[in-house]
Order: structure tokens, then sequence, then C-alpha cells
């Protein structure tokens, strides 16, 4: 039976990886076409390399730490050997060199590969750690309604810091530097483009992921065994075993849509509030703009859709309550296309379909858990490293084609950093952007489920094979 102090300690992990997550994830682009100085095509095509080489790292990553052995387990030291590098090239990444345009876009090759280098060292470990935590598919259900709650409560505080954060640093050392001719100007109505108050802000919230991952290496624990583990069993064979597994190859395709759907909405928002929406004012005391107020509303949303998938997919089964959740998003999407413009209908929607959203990522994550069972009964192999870090893979190959994606369409759609107002083609891109091309990503997810092969009936009945096994032993 797992404590409270375990499910906590296993939820910060994800609230430390998703605080950074979630600045790449909406920010990046921003960063790298409005600070760091580099066009968004280019800063696409960077965002599409780096992290397609790296999601198939991760499956390096999940094959040494399946051959991992320490006193502390198998997964949980990766938590300790890489809180703090996780942090320190969080700070370099988000740092601005004076260089030239081309030594701009190595550096940015560089530090961004590194980057995502040290988050697989980190995230996919974790990811792995449900699988041993628990034996017992509804308590792994559980560990992964805490992970995601707390990834959604770690992007919130993001969105509550950074804001701030990158303004208030900027101000105070442009400020201070002033006299140096270089101040660098914040915008009234949006984030500070100031290279200072970046690095800093990054660094503060970097130190926070530091101690957060020392607690979840802390607080948890490694229980389960596997039935037959099998010391000998070569790289080739666990591939090949990976390979041939028909439920992880689907659950791979849909949960890469799903991410895609976020990817694309949440990568464009800050421009769409920008240069469709028009006005943009700060909120007092908070220093929040509408775009900052946006992101928070749909992570409070995710965290009660999140909060809500254990039981109704109890209820109703993990494969419907996916399916639903990804057609609603698609119809809800489409109807954003067609809303008035203004704040009321635009962050309602925002909360409709981010409360649909929620529900999707803790039930990929305890599919993916499920598999990890349904190879380990056909193969007498339990590659719960193996197989998390595919779907690591499988998130992170969304998030490079949807950054990749947003980058290159705001180029297609002639996007300037420069032009103080965009012109009319760009805004109406930016509007398909964060409506129709994330409904089409959701009806591919939808249409990917229902092939899924792995019921609950099915996963119940594995379960209990396994767990007969192993009292045998």
């Amino acid at each position: 039976m797992l404590t409270l102090k375990e499910k906590v300690g296993y939820g910060f992990g994800d609230m430390a990886s998703s605080m950074f997550w979630k600045i790449f994830g909406m920010y990046s682009l921003f960063f790298y076409t409005d600070v760091f100085g580099i066009t968004a095509a280019a800063a696409g095509t960077m965002f599409l390399v780096a992290r397609i080489w790296d999601s198939f790292f991760d499956l390096f990553v999940g094959i040494l730490a399946d051959r991992t052995k320490t006193r502390w387990g198998r997964y949980r030291p990766y938590l300790l050997w890489f809180g703090i590098p996780f942090a320190v090239m969080g700070v370099v990444t988000f740092f601005v060199p004076d260089f030239a345009s081309a030594g701009k876009i190595v550096y940015a090759y560089i530090t961004y590969s590194l980057m995502m280098i040290v988050y697989s060292l980190i995230n996919v470990p974790y990811a792995s750690l449900l699988g041993v935590m628990s034996p017992k598919p509804k308590e792994r259900n559980i560990l992964s309604s805490y992970r995601m709650s707390f990834a959604f409560i770690g992007s919130f505080i993001t969105f509550m810091l950074l804001q701030p954060l990158v303004d208030g640093f900027a101000s105070m050392f442009d400020t201070a530097f002033a006299n140096a001719g270089s101040v660098t100007e914040i915008a009234e109505n949006s984030v500070s483009a100031s290279p200072v108050g970046w690095t800093l802000g990054v660094a503060t919230i970097g130190i926070i992921c530091a101690v957060l991952f020392f607690f979840c290496f802390k607080w948890t624990k490694e229980k389960v065994k596997p039935v037959n583990e099998n010391e000998n069993t070569s790289i080739k064979q666990d591939l090949k075993n990976l390979f041939h597994n028909a439920p992880w190859w689907i659950l791979v395709g849909t949960g890469l849509a799903a991410l895609l759907f976020n990817a694309v909405r949440d990568g464009v928002a800050i421009y769409y509030f920008r240069d469709y929406v028009g006005v943009n004012y700060k909120m007092p005391f908070t220093g929040w703009d509408m775009a900052t107020i946006y992101f928070l509303m749909g992570q409070a949303a995710n965290l009660v859709g999140v909060v809500l998938a254990p039981s109704l997919s109890e209820k109703y089964g993990k494969k419907k309550t996916y399916m639903i959740a990804m057609a609603l998003s698609a119809v809800l999407s489409t109807c954003f296309f067609f809303i008035p413009n203004n704040y009321m209908w635009i962050f309602a929607m925002q909360i409709a379909i981010s409360l649909c959203a929620g529900y999707v990522l803790p039930l990929l994550w305890s599919m993916f858990a499920d598999i990890v069972d349904y190879q380990e009964l056909k193969t007498k192999r339990r590659a719960s490293g193996l197989i998390f870090s595919s779907s690591s893979m499988s998130q992170k190959l969304g998030w490079a084609f949807g950054a990749a994606l947003t980058g290159w369409m705001l180029a297609w759609f002639d996007y300037n950093p420069d032009m103080a107002k965009q012109c009319a083609e760009t805004i109406a891109g930016e509007h398909l952007m964060i409506t129709l091309i994330p409904a089409a990503c959701c009806l591919l997810a939808f249409v990917g489920m229902i092939f899924y092969p792995l019921s609950d009936k099915k996963v119940k009945e594995i379960t209990n094979v396994l767990q007969e096994q192993r009292i045998k032993q």
C-alpha cells in the first residue's frame, strides 16, 4: 500500500520536470525569436533537429536505467545525480551570448540539445518509477494522477512566477546599467525581452526544480521485482520485443498526436494574444498579461481534468475516457475558430478545452505501465525503463514536431519580430494555429485509439497472472 508521502514524493518529480517543460513549450519560441534574436524558421528547425535525435536518446537512457544497479535501486539514483545539472543547463540555455547570427544559431543548437539530453537522463528514469512503485493497476492509476496533478501545479507556478521574475530582473538590472546604454525596453503589454531578465528568471525556477527532484528521490521506493529477471537479455532482444509490441505502437502514435495538439496551441498563444486579440494589458500587482492569465486558466482546468481522470476511467475504462476527451477537444477547438474576439469567449474556450485535455496525460502514463505488464507476460522480461523511455520519446517527438511546425507556420505566414504590427495573413495564420490545426491533431488521436487492444478487463487478467507468478517464486 502506497503512503501519502510516497505519492507526494513521486508527484514532486513531474512538478520539477513540468516547471521547465512549460518554459520550453510556451515560451522558448518567443525567447528565440524576440530575445535571443534568430528567425522563427531557424528556431523551428532547431527544435526539430535537437528533439528528434534526443527522442531516440531516450531509448538509450531507458536501456541504461534497466541495467543500473545501486543500493537506491535502478531508477531513483538518476534523480539525485542529475537534479543540479538539470537546473544549470536551463540557465545556460536561456543565456544570450554576444555572438553574430551564425554564432547564436550554433550556441542555440548546442545548449538546447544538451538541455534535452539532461532532461532525458532524469525524466526517463523518473517515469520508469511508476512501473516499480506498485504492481497494482489501480494504485498506478492513482500515482499517475498524482504525477499529473503535481505537474500541472508546477506549470501553474511557472506561469505565475516567470513573467514577474523576468520583468522584475529586467527592470532591476537594466536600470542599473542604464548609464552604460544597455537597456532593453520592457513592453507595457507583454513579457520583457531583456536577456538578463530571462537568464535570472529561469535560474530561480531551476533552483526550485533541483530541490523538488531531491525530495522525489528521498520519498520514493522501488518495490516491484520482475517475475523472471534475465540479466543476460541483450539490448537487441529488448528492442525486438518492444518493436513487436502492437499496443505500444498504437499508444506512441496516439500520444504523439495528442502532444502535437498541445504543442501547437501552446506555442502560438503569446503571438495570438499580442497580434490577433490585440489589446493585451497587464494585471495590476501581479504583472501578468492576458496570455499569462490564459495559460493559468488552462493549467487550472487541466488540473481538474487530472483529478477527475481516475474516477472517470474507473467507471468508463481508460480507452473510452481517452477517446471521449479527444473527441470533445476536437469539437471545442473547432468551435474556438468561430467565437467572437473577446476575452470572455477566449477564456471560456480555454477552460473547456483544457479540462478535456487534462484527462489524457495521466491516462497515457498509466496505459504505458499496463504495456510494461503486457510485455513482461509475453517475453518474461520487465523492461520498465525501455518502455517508459519510449513514452518520453513520443512526448518529445510530439513537442518536437509541434514546436517545429509552429515556427515553420509562423515563417510561412510571414511573421516578423521586428514589426510592431503583423500583417493580416500572419494574424489569420495565428488564429488557425490555435484552433483548427489542434482540432485535426485531436481527431488523429481519437482514430488511433480505436485500434488499441488492451481493455481494462484484459489488463486485469494480465495483472492477476503476473501476481500469481510472483507468489510462486
